[in-house]
């Protein structure tokens, strides 16, 4: 959420730059201008009001010590008078401030200058790409193919528990998930990051602190009876320990990282893009998050995108990694990088993690700050990623390493696996 000091001081700019979004700000900044401008009227006339109502009701004491009842009792009448006044003006203030609120809510980070202009993700600007595509045998078959051949993922059984989008792992399937996921965890827990497990469902507030509320609700499963949300990705819980939370500078960056399982409705979903793992309503990820000092969270988040590099070269996977535009950009994203993993039997990229700067937008909603000496304290910067997410991870390690004896593991997750091929 874009702080009021912001939006007042900058609103030029700010609308601007978010043309790059393609986002038409003007009219949203203005009224939360103007009635950011009511709600100042009626604090400082609420203010006048009870000091006014103070001031009378010491002097009514008086009067009465002094015999003056008529005196007193008119003044009472005004302090009565006041009272209704100053209990309207509590309405009205709190009114104000619920609309602003919810007006804020609809308008987007404001994008940093990196980001390219593009309406969609092709117009994503490809930085970099590593490694080499690899050449498949001609009788490679795509990774629900394998899944059934080697009997290590059922989708149908799924659907039967569950549904479409609930798949089930078996034998050496279950274990590659298990060493994925262990793989992940120690190699952020090497690089600096604090293992959480965070609750698997969260209240509005947390919700509404990350800025899947209001934005993404559709998105969410709702567990109404207790008005809790099954997380869409671990950043929810996990950014959410910082809510109300002043952290001292000197303890910056704080770097946390955890498992969960993740609950996705991914309402209207369809067509090829979303056969076998390549989209889930349930899957595994590992997430990093750091809270950071607004000076060093875009050398924080090269860190992280490097960080992420590093496990797709361990897993021996072709990765690219793509800037995203501001039509493709996250509502409360700053700056993204996707990076996506060649899928060789399905002849095209597919995107494995997400790493973004939200800098102090997630901030202002969880009113996390951080305070340096005797200084008032300031807004932290947020940023999170995947590292990562599993299951297109396991669809182009299934398809990239499939052979005429087997599926081959990379050498990185024997130790985990304690196999080195699926036959």
């Amino acid at each position: 959420m874009l702080e009021l000091s912001r939006i007042r001081e900058q609103k030029d700019d700010i609308i601007e730059k978010m043309k790059v979004r393609n986002f038409d700000a003007e009219v949203h900044l203005n009224n939360v201008i103007k009635l950011d401008e009511e709600r100042k009227s009626t604090q400082t006339n609420l203010d006048h009001g009870l000091a006014e109502a103070n001031k009378i009701a010491k002097s009514v004491g008086q009067l009465f010590k002094e015999g003056k009842q008529e005196e007193a009792n008119l003044l009472k009448a005004k302090a009565s008078n006041l009272k209704k006044s100053s209990q309207e003006l509590k309405r009205k203030l709190t009114e104000l401030e619920d609309a602003i609120r919810n007006l804020l809510y609809l308008v987007p980070n404001v994008p940093n200058a990196q980001v390219p202009e593009g309406n969609s993700d092709e117009n994503n600007e490809i930085i970099s790409e590593e490694g080499a595509i690899p050449s498949l045998h001609t009788d490679a078959i795509p990774h629900w193919e394998l899944a059934k051949q080697y009997n290590i993922i059922d989708f149908e059984l799924g659907v039967k528990i569950t549904g479409a989008g609930f798949p089930v792992y078996n034998g050496k399937g279950a274990r590659l998930q298990r060493a994925l996921i262990n793989f992940f965890i120690d190699e952020a827990v090497e690089n600096g990051f604090e293992e959480v497990i965070p609750p698997l469902l969260v209240n509005q507030a947390s919700g509404h602190g990350t800025g899947q509320l209001p934005d993404k609700e559709g998105q969410m499963y709702h567990c109404e009876v207790d008005d809790f949300y099954l997380i869409p990705t671990a950043e929810v819980p996990i950014t959410n320990i910082f809510r109300d939370v002043i952290i001292n500078a000197s303890d910056l960056p704080v770097k946390k990282a955890g498992y969960t399982p993740c609950f996705r409705r991914e309402a209207g979903s369809y067509g090829s893009d979303v056969r076998g793992l390549n989209r889930l309503h349930q899957f595994d990820k590992v997430e990093i998050v750091q809270v950071a000092h607004p000076n060093k969270s875009y050398h924080i988040l090269d860190e992280m995108v490097e960080h992420v590099k590093g496990l797709l070269r361990k897993l021996e996977l072709p990765f690219r990694v793509a800037k995203l535009c501001g039509g493709d950009l996250g509502f409360t994203s700053a700056l993204t990088f996707d990076l996506e993993v060649y899928s060789a039997a399905q002849q095209k990229w597919l995107e494995v993690s997400s790493i973004s700067n939200f800098e102090s937008f997630q901030a202002n909603r969880l009113k996390l700050r951080f305070r340096e000496g005797n200084e008032k304290p300031q807004l932290a910067h947020t940023l999170n990623g995947s590292a990562l997410a599993l299951p297109r991870i396991v669809a182009a390690l299934l398809e990239n390493n499939q052979t005429p004896e087997g599926i081959v593991i990379p050498e990185a997750l024997r130790k985990y696996t304690g196999f080195d091929i699926i036959n």
